[in-house]
């Protein structure tokens, strides 16, 4: 087998979001490793990027719920057979389709390996089921890894391979302090951050992200205590502006709109985390991962977090004293006075929660399954 491996990765589009992220974080990681790297979507504001950093971009309408996108087989099907890639790595539902429809025609014994990325618990049915159809399923944490188990095992050719996200800790990591002034910056923005704790609660506004709760929380610590501060940072997509409305509402019916800010949504949230003394996740349902948490982790911030989904996976190797039963306020408060006020506190973040270790982990899947195409010609 050769040393060097063609990747193509298909997604919908390259404009925002984690799926795209950790496409254009794998591709760098490829270019890096010396192997080749080409993302096939209908392009978005990230392909710049992508190509800076070493990989070809080809733009076709692989995105469309509709129909209409079977046309999209034919010349897929072409680009696959001129860019003869070792690996078709297949993130979103749809592109998986129009991917899995154009490789089964191909020759099984010339054909590239199929892998996909289940980055999210799909809903039931056989249309999410592609995502669990290709020769290589990766699960993006254990809760992923059970649902498919739970849902699709009749689909899976094999075991999934759990691989979880990773963050980057050159952006990340605890060296990594704001610039001189900007903490003087934030607290002229927000004068009510001034000289207190900061507590802050990442994610973007929808209702199950726990925000009702932390605002409750602060309203109860703020009770008997006054050198704390709320800080929820996110903003809320178009159809959710009402929910950001109501919240802001409750906020002001608690009495506590000088003890709690919304700031939106930052380019600058490394410096949160970092100034903040406590960070929480606190969705009332299961997600596949909790990027927030691995985040935090990497700037060694204590997290507090519900024991639920993939963001208690993460919490409970980095910092297992942050998870506190789900949805029990008490104990939420509880354990939030007790990090308070113990002082400093020791964050670990594993390395199995690093984008090095996730770029190495699947480009060693590339290779076993390479080595499973043509290790019986070599024996």
């Amino acid at each position: 087998m050769k040393q060097s491996i063609k990747v193509m990765q298909l997604l919908p589009a390259l404009n925002s979001g984690g799926v795209e992220r950790g496409t254009l974080d794998l591709a760098r990681a490829l270019v890096h490793a010396g192997h080749e790297s080409t993302v096939v979507s209908s392009g978005g504001s990230m392909v710049k990027q992508l190509e800076l950093e070493g990989s070809r971009h080809i733009t076709l309408p692989i995105h469309k719920k509709s129909l209409s996108s079977l046309l999209q087989v034919r010349p897929l099907r072409q680009i696959i057979l001129h860019e003869r890639p070792d690996v078709l790595h297949v993130r979103s539902r749809v592109p998986a389709w129009l991917t899995y429809l154009a490789w089964r025609k191909l020759d099984p014994a010339l054909r590239p390996r199929l892998i996909s990325t289940a980055h999210g618990l799909y809903s039931v049915n056989r249309y999410s089921a592609i995502m669990a159809s290709c020769e290589q399923v990766i699960a993006i944490s254990e809760c992923v890894n059970n649902y498919l188990l739970d849902n699709y095992k009749a689909y899976l050719q094999r075991p999934p391979e759990i691989i979880y996200r990773g963050v980057d800790t050159d952006e990340f990591n605890p060296d990594i302090l704001p610039p001189d002034d900007w903490r003087e910056g934030i607290e002229r923005e927000f004068p009510n951050l001034r000289d207190k704790h900061w507590l802050l609660l990442p994610g973007r506004l929808t209702r199950w992200k726990g925000q009702e709760d932390f605002i409750e929380l602060i309203q109860r610590l703020c009770k008997n205590r006054n050198d704390i501060h709320g800080v929820i940072l996110g903003g809320a997509e178009s159809n959710k502006r009402h929910y950001e409305e109501e919240l802001k509402q409750k906020v002001k019916n608690l009495g506590i709109d000088s003890h709690l800010t919304f700031v939106g949504h930052r380019s600058d949230i490394r410096f949160w985390y970092k100034e903040s003394s406590l960070v929480y996740n606190l969705s009332k349902r299961p997600e596949p991962f909790g990027r927030t948490v691995i985040e935090s982790a990497a700037m060694g911030t204590p997290i507090i977090g519900y024991n639920i989904g993939g963001p208690a996976e993460s919490l409970g190797v980095c910092f297992p004293q942050g998870l506190v039963e789900q949805s029990n306020t008490q104990a939420l408060y509880d354990r939030t006075q007790e990090l308070l006020n113990s002082g400093p506190q020791k964050v670990n973040l594993a390395r199995e929660f690093t984008l090095e270790h996730q770029a190495e982990h699947t480009i060693e899947v590339y290779k076993t399954m390479l080595q499973e195409s043509f290790g019986t010609s070599s024996d």
